[in-house]
């Protein structure tokens, strides 16, 4: 049997069934994105925060990289309720944060969620491959239009019932995330703790009662974890926190020395820098935070909160004011270039499971 030859890799044209997880804050750079793909795999570019024309810039940028397929993620859209006191309290609750990274305790900048319309627009233009995403189902016109323009589909799902109405919906494949994973939680019906499923049990579970292909994500971080998920019957993997070390990756070299220090126990599961449930490696400003979690506003008020701590945090190299966004398998990154990363693990995967 060829392990390396599934329903993933067959639709997408690609060698390896591997997606490169995307993920925000400038981590996911075009040349992360480029090199993936051109080592076999799917590079992913996480956009959801961006306008449109930057969004434009960058699908521009990494096809001067590569002439393989990539994905480009964006949110789903949600209805959110904004509480004017809450948001004062969590104002007054960061002012000392402000303080230490000398931000200004009255000058917070009002943010606003770029249009996902526009956003989709730029991808049904561009002609991109794969469009993904997290936090909900498109709108029915919405998977249409990517239908027409034949752009693969690929949502996210914590558990079995999102998994039936992502498929019901008519979304090509399903992502699989799994407790394990780093950043935000992409559960989107019922509560994030319920969407805290292992991927041992998540994969095999949504094999069984789904039958488009499903890809594992959380934990998964070398030859021996893609073994696993493809054994369990999973048509392919994505994989965030294996390439957050590389040297491609946007991550702050302060973020990437935490990751080689890190441990499985090292990572929180927090809502502090978001106002969602994310997996992060755990610093001061968790620490402190974690307390008065249940006092903050939700997504996307506490993100917008928390931009200028973090971007201040970085361009200041303070990482205990970071979000450090790392799954369970952290204490497993290396610092080796992608594709050299992706020849390594296939060749484990060959090792343990056998060419054919």
């Amino acid at each position: 049997m060829n392990w390396l030859k599934t329903s993933l890799t067959e639709r997408l044209q690609i060698r390896y069934p591997l997606i490169q997880a995307p993920m925000a804050d400038g981590i996911t750079t075009p040349e992360l994105v480029a090199a993936v793909s051109n080592a076999g795999g799917l590079g992913g570019l996480a956009a959801s925060a961006w306008d449109p024309e930057e969004l434009r810039a960058a699908i521009i940028a990494i096809r001067e990289l590569t002439d393989k397929p990539f994905a480009v993620n964006l949110s789903i859209p949600e209805s959110v309720t904004e509480d004017t006191s809450q948001i004062e309290h969590a104002k007054a609750l960061l002012a000392p944060y402000r303080e230490a990274l000398g931000l200004s305790r009255t000058e917070l900048a009002t943010y606003q969620l770029p249009t996902f319309a526009e956003q989709l627009a730029v991808i049904l233009e561009e002609q991109v491959a794969v469009f993904s995403f997290t936090f909900g189902v498109p709108k029915p016109e919405d998977v249409a239009a990517l239908k027409e323009n034949n752009i693969i589909t690929l949502g996210t799902a914590t558990h079995l019932l999102e998994a039936i109405l992502l498929e019901e919906s008519g979304i090509d494949m399903i992502v699989a995330q799994g407790a394990e994973a780093g950043g935000p939680r992409g559960t989107f019906l019922g509560t994030p703790e319920q969407g805290l499923v292992g991927c041992i049990a998540l994969i095999p579970l949504l094999v069984n009662h789904i039958r488009v292909p499903i890809i594992a994500a959380g934990g998964i971080m070398d030859g021996r974890g893609i073994s696993a998920a493809l054994t369990l019957g999973a048509a392919g993997v994505q994989m965030g926190t294996a390439f957050l070390a590389c040297p491609e990756s946007g991550a702050h070299p302060k973020y990437k020395e935490l990751l080689a220090e890190g441990t499985e126990i090292t990572t929180v599961l927090t809502r502090v820098f978001s106002g969602k449930l994310a997996r992060s490696l755990k610093n001061r400003f968790i620490s402190e935070m974690q307390t008065c979690e249940a006092e903050l506003p939700g997504y996307p008020f506490q993100q917008f909160l928390t931009q200028a701590i973090c971007a201040a945090a970085i361009q200041q190299e303070r990482p205990e004011f970071m979000a450090l966004w790392a799954g369970q398998g952290c204490a497993l990154c290396t610092s080796k270039p992608a594709a050299e990363l992706l020849k390594t693990w296939f060749g484990q995967v060959w090792e343990i499971l056998g060419r054919d």
